[in-house]
C-alpha cells in the first residue's frame, strides 16, 4: 500500500517536463486551472487600488480573476528594459534601453510593478528592482559568492555550513529579481541553475545519510515558485526522514507574488508540519492587502512566519521607516527575525551601509517598542563564517564584581556579577 502511495506522489512529478520556469508549457492548461480555482473559491483574493489602476491601464483586457492567477503573473512578468520603459520614466542614473544594451537581467511581476512610482526614481521599492549604473561598478572586496557557499556544498544544491542544519537550494528561479541578491550568480546570471529531480534526490540521500541534520531550509531562488506537485515531493520526502525535525521555506513570494499563496498550497503544506516560513520583507510599502491576505492564509494554516530584511541604503536605513515595517509585519502575524547587513556581491556598493547604521536601527527599537518587533542584526561573514550577531554596547564591562550596563535611554545601571 505504501509503495503505491509513494508511486502516486512521484508520478505527478515525473510527468511534468523539466523546464526552466516560467516555461509556457506550464500554462497550457491555465484556463482549466483557473476554472478549478473559481470552483474552490481560490479566486476570492483582494486587488489593492494601486494594482487595480495599474491593471486597468496596462492590462485592460484582463479580469481580476486572471490577474490573481499566480501563473498568469509569472507568464506576464516584465523581463526587458523596453517593457519597464513602458510604465516607468527612467531617470539618468537608471539603466535605459540602448542599442548595445547592458548585461543586467531584470524581472518583476506585474503585481509588484504596480507598487512602483512611475516618476520617482528615489522611491525605495523602485531602487530595489530597477537597475542603476552603479551596478556596473565592482569593488575589490565584492564577490559573486561572498558567503563561500560553494565551499560548503558536499553535493549540488546543498550547503552544509552549520552542524545540525542544511540549506537546500531547490530552485534557481525567482519571480522578481532583487538588485542586491546574495545568490544573483545562480538566480539571474549566466551560470544560473535550476535543480533537476535527479539533483534533488542526490541531496535528499545526503540528508538521509546524515542523522545530525535536524533542520532543512528550502531556498534558492524561491521554492514557492515551484508547482504544488514539485514542492509536495520535496516536503513529503523530507518529512519521511525520521531525524529531520523541522522544515523551513525561505521565500519572497508572499511579498512579490502573493497570489501564489492559494488555499490548495496551504492545505498541502499543512500536511507536513512542522513547516516554518522565512519571508523577505524590505519596506512598509510592501504591506498591501494582497500580502496581508497571503500571510493570513499561511498563519491560518498553522505555518509560523519570520521575517528576513536586508539593510539597504536609501531604502530602509531610517529608524522610523524600519520601525513601521516591523510593526506592520507583526500585525499580519510575521515575527521579525533577521536584519542582514547587505552582502558584498558585485555592484552592491551603493546599497551597503556602514555597520553602525544597523546598530543604530536596533538601538532605535530596543526599549522604544515591543521586544517582538526587534529582529537580530547579523552579518553573514564573508568566506563562510556564518551569521554573526551584533548588538549596541549595552554591556559596558565589569569592575570589582559589578557589571556596568547601559539601558536604551543611555542611563547606567549596575548589576552584581561576582567572579
Amino acid at each position: 500500500m505504501k509503495s503505491k502511495e509513494k508511486e502516486s506522489k512521484t508520478s505527478g512529478f515525473l510527468d511534468e517536463k523539466e523546464t526552466e520556469p516560467p516555461s509556457k508549457s506550464l500554462f497550457t492548461t491555465e484556463l482549466n486551472q483557473l476554472m478549478e480555482q473559481v470552483k474552490r473559491g481560490e479566486s476570492d483574493f483582494p486587488v489593492n487600488p494601486k494594482a487595480q489602476a495599474f491593471k486597468n491601464k496596462h492590462f485592460p483586457q484582463i479580469s481580476n480573476k486572471e490577474w490573481n492567477n499566480w501563473q498568469w503573473q509569472l507568464r506576464n512578468s516584465f523581463t526587458t528594459y523596453e517593457q519597464i520603459k513602458s510604465f516607468l520614466f527612467l531617470a539618468d542614473d537608471e539603466i535605459k534601453p540602448t542599442l548595445n544594451g547592458y548585461n543586467l537581467p531584470i524581472r518583476m511581476t506585474p503585481y509588484y510593478a504596480s507598487l512602483l512610482d512611475p516618476e520617482n526614481a528615489q522611491q525605495p521599492l523602485r531602487k530595489t528592482v530597477v537597475p542603476v549604473l552603479d551596478e556596473l561598478i565592482t569593488l575589490p572586496e565584492e564577490k559573486s559568492d561572498p558567503l563561500g557557499e560553494m565551499n560548503n556544498s558536499p553535493v549540488n544544491q546543498l550547503v552544509h555550513r552549520y552542524p545540525d542544519r542544511v540549506l537546500f537550494l531547490v530552485s534557481g528561479f525567482c519571480s522578481t529579481y532583487c538588485r542586491y541578491c546574495t545568490r544573483s550568480h545562480m538566480v539571474s546570471k549566466k551560470d544560473k541553475c535550476h535543480a533537476s529531480k535527479t539533483e534533488w534526490d542526490v541531496a535528499l540521500d545526503y540528508i538521509r545519510n546524515h542523522p545530525e541534520v535536524r533542520d532543512v531550509i528550502l531556498s534558492g531562488g524561491d521554492p514557492l515558485t515551484l508547482t504544488d506537485n514539485k514542492l509536495e515531493y520535496l516536503l513529503s520526502q523530507l518529512r519521511a526522514i525520521e531525524h529531520v525535525e523541522i522544515i523551513r521555506i525561505g521565500t519572497k513570494v508572499p511579498v512579490v507574488l502573493p497570489q501564489r499563496i492559494t488555499p490548495s498550497l496551504t492545505r498541502m503544506i499543512k500536511k507536513y508540519h512542522p513547516v516554518f516560513m522565512s519571508i523577505h520583507f524590505t519596506h512598509p510599502d510592501e504591506l498591501t492587502s494582497e500580502t496581508q491576505a497571503a500571510c493570513n492564509r499561511l498563519a491560518d494554516a498553522g505555518i509560523p512566519m519570520g521575517s528576513q530584511t536586508v539593510l539597504l541604503k536609501g531604502v530602509n536605513d531610517d529608524v522610523e521607516v524600519f520601525k513601521k515595517l516591523m510593526h506592520g509585519i507583526l500585525k499580519i502575524r510575521v515575527r521579525p527575525y533577521y536584519l542582514y547587513q547587505c552582502d558584498p556581491i558585485p555592484g552592491s556598493g551603493h546599497f551597503r551601509t556602514p555597520i553602525e547604521k544597523g546598530l543604530e536601527l536596533i538601538k532605535g527599537l530596543r526599549g522604544f517598542t515591543s521586544g517582538y518587533a526587534v529582529p537580530h542584526f547579523v552579518i553573514d561573514a564573508p568566506g563562510g563564517g556564518g551569521k554573526i550577531p551584533l548588538l549596541p554596547e549595552y554591556y559596558q564591562g565589569k569592575i570589582d564584581g559589578i557589571a556596568m550596563l547601559k539601558n536604551y535611554e543611555g542611563k547606567m545601571f549596575y548589576y552584581p556579577d561576582p567572579d
